[in-house]
Formats: C-alpha cells, structure tokens, sequence
C-alpha cells in the first residue's frame, strides 16, 4: 500500500511493459505512478489503495488477446465507477476518430495517438488537475436545470428526503445519480450530520462484496488477521448509497433482501446478527425489471429497493439546461485557472443546444475543460466545437435519421433523394458504411462499453460485431 505523499497519484496501464516503464520513469519527478498490464490487474491494484489515483493514462488495446478496445474502454468506466473524479486520458495506436470521440463519452477527458509524446501527455495532465478541481456542480452541490423533467426531479426528492424508506435513483451513466444520492438524499435531510457511505458494487470483486458489506470475523477466510466492520456498520443511522446495484450478484442479494427487510445481517464467519439502521439508497443504470424477466435480478429486492423511484433524466431531455451548465462550468474552470471564459459563436451555442450529450453531465463537463484548455478567453467557432463531439450524434443530416430507424421503404427514399440532392455524385458503398459505424457507435455507448449487450441491440451477435469494427481498422 502507497504510503500518504504530496505528488498526485498516477496509473499508467499498457500491456507494452516497454511503453509503461519508460512513461513512469518520465513522470516519477513530478507524479507517484503506478504501472499496470491488464483492466484485471488495474483494478485489482487499486482495490488496495486508500485513496484513488487522480489521474490515469490507458491505453485501449489491452489484452486479452486479440487486442480489441472494449477493454479500455470497459476500463474506463470500471475506474471513473470507483472515484468519479478521476481524469482518464486515453492512449492508441490507431489514429482513430471514431474511438477518441468514443473514449470522451464514456468520461475520458482526452485522447492521445501513439507513439505518444511524454511532454505532451505531461501538458494534459497539468490541464486536467488544474480545471478538474472546480466544484461539480452548483446550488450548494445541488442539480443544475430549470426544465420540467428537472423540476419534477426536485419535486419527487423534496417528497422522498426525509423518509426512512428505500429510494431507488435510475438514470444513464453521467447524469448525475450520485448528486442526488449524497446531496438530496443526505446532505438536505435530517441525516445530514451522520455518516454517508457510498459503494460502487460494479468496482468491487464479487467474492469481496460481502465482507465489504457487511464485515467479517478473525479468521473468517484467508487474510482476514483481525475482525472488520463492514459498510452497513460504517454507516450507522446514516445513509448507505450502493451505486450500480444491478451488478450484484445473484447470490448476494436474498441477504441485502434481509437488511431491508429486517435491518438484520451478520459478519462473514460470524453467527452473530446486527442491526443496521442506516437508510438505503440505490442507483442503476440498467433496466432492473429486464433483468428480472432475464432472472438476474430478484423480484422481492427490485420492490424493496425501489419503495421510491426517482429518475435523473439525460441530458437530451433538458432543453436550455445544457446552456446553464455550459455557464457554470466554463465560469468555475476559468475561475480554477484565472483565466478569461471562452464565448461560444452562434452557430456553435445552436450546435450546442443540438446535440445530444450521450455521456450527459460527465462528458458536457468534459468538453468544458478542453475548450477552457484550448480556447481561454476566445470565441469558439461551431467548427471547433463540432471537433469535440461524437459526430454521428449532431443534427447533421437531421432528415433521415428517425425515417431509417422506421424502416418504411417510402420514408427511407426520400430521406435518400434528399441526401442525394445535397451530395450527388455519392459514394454509396462509403454511405452505408458510416451509418453502419454510426449505429454501431451509439449501442456501444448506449451499452457503456458492454459489447454483449450492444451487440443485443442491435441484432447481431458479439463475433460479428467485433468482426465489423475491425473492419474499419484494415481500410
């Protein structure tokens, strides 16, 4: 375990050990680094810390073999799920677009091509630890948004507060599930001055859950020298927040069922039963009642949990609310550096206000930084905003869009006679390819790097999928 130091913390992770020793000796003066091979390894190396590296370097093709970038990219959410704040920058060795914007909607806050640059990454990292300290959000930490859905959130938690009874907190990945955990759920309610515990159950190894959860006795299992007390204990009469609650293994959860129940539990290797008093709050970014038809999920601990439900809606459905956001944030990352905010052009602020955010909160945010970063002061053009966005996500070409996803034959040709007014002669075979790109790229992120499940979505299985993103690389 890393003893307590005044640099920041650094996780280097390529499975080139060449790469990743040269990269840590460049940056030991300035960073504590740690180096790791594989997603496995990484995780499980940062289990053991205290305290979780604010910055990482990943690099996406990571074993196993054949190198395929779902691992980085599963990484990345893997390591944003066990401390949110963490600045991610992604390495790989395919100049590749379609990745780099992939990579930033899942929360990285840039993207390198190798051979990479150590004084380069060395300038990306000072820029992510110099904007990434402003606070989240405003309103005391509270939600930012003056639309209705966003009204209607505040409404149902106001009602919800101060209950003692479960709250289950739904919504996509970024959108702010752990704001409403710790500041609505907690930090406004009479609870406010005792513990608020919060748990990543998707961050955690199955076979350690249970001990993390609930404590263990000496001698329980292997390495368990002294007795522990687990997170409901930690917690007291406070709140325990078990984000990503969809992750928890089958197993495990008739026992969660019984501290809901009951309050009852015990440690591992212990015949003693305790009682929690602490408040539960739950949050998912999958749909559980398709996880209880698929038998995953235990119906009597779906209703249990979800007494309540309160659903953060994704940034798409917020209307103005981005141009508030974009307001605070460019503010707070001006005022974290001293510098001037930038000003979007008007044809940017509408390109803005169009696109969809997949990655909401968290990649809205995420942009924010780059354009302070990049353009301190001056006025961005749509042209250099639209570089930051997930291209296949803008309004361009809107006409189409929702016709081809219709599948009536008569909408889809003249959605194409309109295209081809636009752009005749047309590349057909080039045309097709991008919309098959396009459809692949948004299941992917709708599915938060799980291949299996955007492979689900869009009908074809997870080897032909894999085959047809290769396919992009040998062209």
């Amino acid at each position: 375990m890393l003893l307590p130091s005044a640099k920041p913390l650094l996780l280097i992770v390529d499975d080139d050990s060449l790469i990743s020793e040269s990269l840590g000796f460049a940056f030991a003066q300035e960073y504590d680094v740690l180096t790791s091979q594989s997603r496995g390894h990484a995780l499980a190396l940062l289990r053991q810390l205290r305290q979780p590296p604010q910055l990482a370097l990943v690099d996406l093709g990571l074993p196993p073999l054949p190198h395929r970038p779902d691992e980085g990219f599963a990484l990345i959410g893997d390591l944003l799920a066990l401390s949110p704040e963490m600045k991610i920058i992604v390495l790989s060795g395919q100049s590749d677009e379609g990745n780099a914007r992939h990579a930033r909607t899942l929360g990285a806050v840039d993207f390198v091509a190798k051979p990479c640059d150590p004084s380069r990454l060395t300038e990306l990292f000072r820029q992510a630890l110099r904007f990434g300290n402003e606070p989240q959000t405003a309103q005391a930490g509270g939600l930012i948004g003056e639309s209705l859905p966003m009204q209607r959130l505040r409404l149902q938690l106001g009602q919800y507060a101060n209950l003692a009874y479960p709250v289950l907190i739904e919504g996509e990945s970024g959108s702010g599930k752990d704001i409403v955990a710790s500041h609505y759920l907690h930090r406004l309610t009479e609870r406010h001055d005792k513990p608020f515990l919060a748990l990543n159950c998707a961050a955690i190894s199955p076979t350690l859950l249970e001990p993390t959860l609930f404590g263990y006795a000496k001698g329980a299992f292997t390495g368990a020298t002294s007795a522990k007390s687990g997170y409901f204990e930690d917690a007291d009469s406070g709140t325990l927040f078990l984000d990503e609650i969809g992750e928890l293994p089958l197993d495990l959860q008739p026992k969660l069922l019984r501290v809901l129940e009951n309050g009852e539990y015990q440690r591992v290797g212990e015949t003693q039963t305790r009682v929690s008093t602490a408040r539960i709050v739950a949050a998912t970014n999958r749909d559980l009642r398709q996880e209880m038809r698929a038998g995953r999920f235990r119906a009597d601990l779906f209703h249990r949990l979800s007494v309540f439900t309160v659903t953060v809606p994704p940034l798409r459905e917020t209307g103005l609310d981005r141009l508030l956001l974009l307001e605070h944030f460019r503010k707070s990352c001006a005022a974290s550096v001293r510098t001037e905010p930038f000003q979007l052009a008007a044809p940017a602020q509408s390109l803005w206000l169009d696109y969809g955010f997949p990655g909401n909160v968290r990649e809205l945010r995420n942009i924010t930084i780059r354009l302070s970063a990049r353009y301190p002061g001056q006025t961005v053009t749509a042209e250099q905003l639209r570089a930051e966005f997930d291209h296949f996500d803008t309004p361009e070409p809107a006409t189409g869009t929702a016709m081809l996803v219709a599948g009536d034959l008569e909408e889809v040709k003249q959605a194409a006679r309109r295209h081809l007014e636009k752009a005749s002669p047309l590349n057909l075979d080039a045309t097709l390819e991008l919309w098959q790109r396009g459809y692949i790229e948004a299941a992917i992120e709708l599915s938060a790097g799980n291949m299996s499940e955007a492979a689900r979505r869009l009908g074809i299985n997870r080897t032909t999928l894999y085959n047809r993103m290769e396919s992009w690389t040998r062209r």
